[in-house]
């Protein structure tokens, strides 16, 4: 058994799929319309048949709590690995990426914390 997919809410999903290839790197793998949405997925560009991030509309009236309260607690909604978190950040801050997490270091791991634009908090982690 293994995760296939995976998901965020998003607000706009065309905004969301910028913000996600082309500031955070990954590349699109799934586009099917189902009426005013998408089936919208993104992968590493370093495996494409693996996990799957589905950008999905925010639209359920459960949504908007909880991603108001993962935020206003700082809680990440999902974590990617990355192999430096601290060039990571550099890279994504040139880029006007906002962080509510400059990179930390805790225990095994370095994490940092980003705003997607799209009503999610992301962290990066990486090990030491």
């Amino acid at each position: 058994m293994r995760i296939h997919l995976s998901s965020v809410f998003v607000d706009d999903q065309d905004k969301a799929l910028r913000f996600y290839t082309e500031v955070l790197g990954f590349v699109k793998k799934t586009e099917v319309p189902l009426g005013t949405d998408r089936w919208l997925t993104v992968v590493s560009p370093e495996d494409r048949d693996g996990t799957e991030l589905l950008l999905e509309p925010d639209r359920h009236r459960a949504v908007g709590p909880y991603r108001t309260a993962l935020v206003e607690d700082g809680i990440p909604a999902a974590s990617f690995a990355v192999d430096d978190v601290r060039a990571e950040f550099e890279r994504l801050r040139g880029l006007g990426v906002r962080f509510t997490q400059e990179p930390r270091d805790m225990g095994p791991v370095t994490t940092a914390v980003l705003d997607d634009t799209c009503g999610n908090l992301i962290q990066l982690v990486a090990r030491r």
